[in-house]
């Protein structure tokens, strides 16, 4: 079975940054588009990042061009985010997500994607 496991999550200062960690098991993360979502308190998930199949990044939300990235290491079958310069408003469950599909559409991954039980960022002095 396609599962995914995030990890890496934790307290960061405003300014800091922290690198989650989305471990693949069931499939090779190279296989399939995976995104990154995020859920606040009291708001809806929201996608933040993707890459595609073919590496390609896709930002869900534009403010975060130049403070997240995502990337691939197939050695250790794995899909990291990058956060950095974080702000309070990150603060949130983070979530990584596939629907076995090439490309990253956020309303399929949104629906037929599977779901682990995230990972807690809080960005708090």
């Amino acid at each position: 079975q396609v599962q995914l496991a995030e990890s890496g999550g934790g307290l960061v200062q405003p300014g800091g940054s922290l690198r989650l960690s989305c471990a693949a098991s069931g499939f090779s993360v190279e296989s399939y588009a995976i995104a990154w979502f995020r859920q606040a308190p009291g708001k809806e998930r929201e996608g933040v990042l993707c890459i595609s199949r073919s590496d390609g990044a896709t930002y869900f939300q534009d403010s975060l061009k130049g403070r997240f990235t995502i990337s691939r290491d197939r050695g250790e079958n794995a899909v990291y985010l990058q956060m950095n310069s974080l702000k309070p408003e990150d603060t949130a469950v983070y979530y990584c997500v596939t629907d076995q599909g090439y490309g990253c559409y956020l309303g399929r991954l949104r629906e037929y994607g599977s779901w682990g039980q995230g990972t807690q960022v809080t960005v708090s002095s």
